[in-house]
């Protein structure tokens, strides 16, 4: 499995923590895609998104706060955004126009200058023309001239935007030409969103639709990053024993055997009684959207603790949003043979309402038993996607009643598949079925056109013979 590479240019956004990076991306593209908090270490994780200016399209890349020092964490933010630099053709380096220059800024301006890359000096938090004059102190970096904006209030944004489009015309002469087929209220209303106004919209970072979404569900600090990354084949999200290191959703895109798959790795989600910051609120928020949006939702457990609580929540979550689910049993080779069999039980009697979704025991640092998972969500995302003619679902519903008569006289009439994403079936019915009858049926309908773990509903509607 690869990650798909892109023909886009790309900008990273980059500066020490708090000046306001994540603001600025979602100031560009218009929306939301970033947390964002008046405090510092919120990005941890890069966030790269499709954006558009001037009919030109590229792509730009949210960093962590790049921090001298500091602990293990700190130092594997920092890493990322030195990594975003290398593969980036243009670099922002924002600076807080209200605090000057600090240590590590002038730390990270060292850093670009040897790295060879175009770099725009890019002052932040100019909310007014009063702070106009004290961007100039910023050419002590010996970056160039500043550009003043307010990512905040949108406030020279468009300007900035300008000279990101000239900058990589420069470094990318063959870049392809804009898209002059573009809606002009399309074109101004990109521009709104930038220079003020909401910065809230509902776009979508990927309009293919032939791309799967599968979302990384779990506790914090059961190796859902562990695994994106050994998915991705990169160390593309920061992994750190310490729990709760992932704030936001970071998705790629990886080309398999099975086409185009764009895997989500989400926060840790905790009970909310005991989310207690901002910050973790929106990053609940953001994975449960992620599960909502997925076409298949890998659920991983730390198998060294059992099947939690939690645990069994966030499966109940899974299967309200319809959503097919393949358990991962992860850290699996810490048990030993009695606890492993322990832990089968655990999942067949506190997951049982999850029916026959696969259950995997991996280990997501080694790789071990990873390679299963591609067989197991084709068989998912192929029965999420099943399409029944309506005979076969009569006979099968037919042979049931047959085999089985429901209590009181009841019987189903007529019966159709009316949805897919998940499997949805209507049944018309004389009078109303007990539901321990319509599990039958569903139970039925599963083994006969191969249903798996993929959800399945059951409407009935009244009709009389």
């Amino acid at each position: 499995m690869n990650e798909t590479p892109s023909d886009l240019p790309v900008v990273a956004i980059v500066g020490r923590p708090n000046v306001g990076k994540s603001t600025l991306l979602n100031r560009v593209i218009g929306r939301r895609a970033a947390i964002v908090e008046e405090r510092p270490g919120v990005t941890r994780d890069r966030k790269d998104v499709d954006a558009n200016w001037r009919g030109r399209d590229f792509r730009i890349v949210d960093t962590g706060g790049w921090m001298v020092g500091g602990d293990t964490l700190d130092k594997k933010v920092s890493k990322q955004s030195e990594r975003a630099i290398a593969d980036a053709d243009l670099v922002l380096l924002v600076v807080d126009v209200t605090t000057g220059i600090t240590e590590d800024d002038s730390r990270v301006a060292d850093l670009l200058r040897r790295s060879g890359k175009r770099v725009l000096l890019v002052a932040n938090k100019v909310d007014d023309g009063a702070r106009d004059n004290n961007a100039w102190e910023l050419l002590a970096l010996g970056l160039g001239d500043p550009l003043t904006v307010s990512a905040l209030h949108g406030r020279g944004s468009g300007d900035l935007l300008d000279r990101v489009i000239d900058e990589l015309e420069a470094v990318i002469p063959d870049w392809a030409s804009p898209d002059d087929d573009e809606p002009e209220d399309r074109r101004e209303a990109r521009r709104l969103a930038v220079g003020g106004g909401d910065a809230e919209s509902e776009a979508s970072d990927d309009d293919d639709k032939d791309v799967v979404a599968v979302a990384i569900i779990g506790r914090p600090n059961v190796g859902k990053s562990t695994l994106f990354n050994k998915l991705i084949g990169d160390e593309r999200s920061v992994v750190h024993d310490m729990p709760g290191t992932t704030r936001d959703a970071i998705d790629t895109i990886i080309e398999t055997d099975l086409g185009r798959i764009k895997l989500i790795d989400t926060a840790g989600m905790r009970r909310k009684s005991k989310v207690s910051e901002a910050t973790e609120y929106y990053s609940l928020v953001r994975a449960l959207e992620a599960v909502d949006k997925s076409e298949v939702a890998l659920l991983v457990i730390d198998a060294t603790d059992g099947i939690t609580g939690q645990d069994q929540r966030l499966a109940e979550r899974i299967d309200a949003a319809g959503c097919p689910v393949v358990v991962l049993l992860n850290k699996w080779e810490l048990l030993d043979t009695e606890q492993r069999s322990d832990l089968r039980w655990q999942v067949g009697d506190k997951l049982r309402f999850i029916g026959e979704a696969p259950v995997l025991p991996i280990s997501a640092l080694s790789g071990r038993g990873v390679h299963k998972l591609m067989p197991a969500l084709e068989n998912s995302i192929d029965a999420y996607h099943r399409r029944v003619p309506t005979r076969k679902v009569n006979e099968v519903i037919q042979a049931a009643q047959q085999m089985q008569a429901a209590p009181g006289g009841a019987r189903v009439l007529y019966a159709t598949q009316g949805a897919t994403d998940p499997p949805t079936f209507t049944m018309f019915a004389n009078r109303e079925l007990p539901q321990t009858y319509l599990r039958y049926l569903e139970r039925k309908l599963r083994e006969a056109f191969d249903l798996g773990g993929t959800p399945v509903k059951l409407r009935v509607r009244r009709r009389t013979s």
